[in-house]
């Protein structure tokens, strides 16, 4: 049996997930790997047989997705080639966490895949929806990388398709502290911005890992950090709490761990807005921006004592084995 097991790479989410899926994966076939996306800081402990600058979101640096920067480095020509050319026929069964290329190369050759992803969870009509509709985000979910069946990763089981949250190792079997700092993860933000705006915090340690500081520097009780995975799971476990984007590994994470968790999901990514739905939904608070307007929310986060902790069991296998069904694989 040949498989395929195709990651999205913008961002370190998919990439994160990957380090426990494809080792269970393995025991079922002959397994490649694709690897597509431009901006994950994971490296992967395993060989990957197929990369590709893939079809990627670029973060800004004022809360939302680069435009600019998206457009001009995708080439849809160069994308549609990728199709044409990616060999899916190799396989008898392509997994698929949001990555375009083989997702379309396996439709337009009529390959199985099978997505095994968060985004396919907010397919499900069951799951808490954002109170604002976006009819291009509403798109993208549905269609930027097809598949013939579905199963998905939430935080919480909301439909027979959907599982609770791939915690990585490195998560689960932390020793967990309770230091005297926050740790900030804002990638659409300038960490030159976020200073300045924190600094105003009175007697508060800051972690911020920012995606746009080419060396670490320090000011105050504000210490910035490039992304680093190691350096960045060592900050979580031992914080006080977590301010992060609405993404869906950090704050799931984050809420493993049993960390007080503020959420600020990112201007124009609609997928943010249902992670910001469904954490709300647990007691999450959530800001609509980080503005100067904003930190007595965040003070009050900080005296806050309340907290979501949600004890995830881990149930990646049961999720794996779902998907190799619905591919037409027995387990």
């Amino acid at each position: 049996m040949k498989l395929l097991y195709a990651i999205q790479g913008t961002g370190n989410g998919h990439v994160a997930r990957a380090l426990d899926i494809v080792p269970i994966l393995k025991e079922y076939g002959e397994l490649d790997v694709f690897l597509s996306g431009a901006q994950a800081e994971i490296k992967l402990p395993f060989p990957v047989t197929h990369t590709s600058k893939g079809l990627s979101f670029f973060f800004g640096k004022s809360g939302g997705i680069d435009f600019y920067k998206t457009f001009k480095q995708n080439s849809s020509k160069e994308v549609l080639r990728e199709i044409k050319k990616f060999p899916a026929e190799k396989y008898d069964l392509i997994i698929n966490d949001f990555e375009p290329i083989s997702a379309w190369s396996a439709r337009r050759k009529k390959i199985p895949c099978v997505s095994l992803s968060h985004q396919s969870a907010l397919l499900s009509k069951k799951v808490p929806h954002p109170k604002h509709f976006d009819p291009v985000g509403e798109w993208i979910l549905n269609n930027y990388a097809p598949a013939d069946a579905s199963v998905g990763f939430h935080f919480t089981r909301y439909d027979n398709t959907i599982y609770t949250p791939v915690i990585r190792k490195a998560i689960r079997e932390a020793k967990v502290t309770k230091g005297e700092h926050y740790t900030v993860y804002l990638p659409a933000y300038d960490d030159r911005k976020l200073v300045p705006l924190l600094a105003r915090i009175p007697n508060v340690r800051w972690h911020i890992f920012s995606k746009h500081a080419p060396k670490p520097y320090h000011i105050g009780r504000l210490s910035v950090y490039p992304i680093n995975n190691e350096e960045f799971v060592a900050s979580v476990v031992s914080s006080k709490g977590v301010l992060s984007g609405a993404g869906f590994e950090t704050p799931a994470e984050v809420l493993f761990l049993g960390k007080k968790l503020m959420v600020v999901p990112m201007k124009r990514q609609y997928e943010q807005h249902y992670n910001a739905a469904a954490l709300r939904d647990l007691g999450v608070p959530v800001l609509k921006n980080v503005k100067r307007k904003c930190l007595s929310k965040i003070q009050e986060w900080i005296e806050s004592n309340k907290k979501t902790e949600i004890n995830y069991q881990d149930s990646t296998r049961e999720a794996i084995e779902h998907a190799l069904r619905l591919g037409g694989i027995s387990v």
